[in-house]
């Protein structure tokens, strides 16, 4: 069975509704498809007074967490 393919802009989307769900992200995390072979994940960044504010490390966890659900789902397309 195919995986549909969706855009890093509809990647990132569902990832940030999902964050907005079950986690309580500070403003200024930016967020990253990085692929890998045939397969991707997030990546997050953010300067440091973002990632000194609390609730930022779970948020990252939790992150990566969607992007695993995620990437069994959708494949990246460009």
């Amino acid at each position: 069975m195919s995986k549909l393919a969706k855009t890093e802009a509809e990647l990132i989307a569902m990832a940030r509704a999902e964050l907005k769900v079950h986690a309580d992200c500070p403003d200024g995390i930016v967020i990253s498809v990085l692929r890998d072979g045939d397969s991707w994940e997030f990546r997050a960044q953010a300067d440091d007074a973002t990632i000194a504010k609390p609730g930022y490390p779970e948020c990252v966890a939790m992150l990566v967490q969607i992007g695993d659900h995620l990437c069994k789902q959708y494949d990246f397309r460009e």
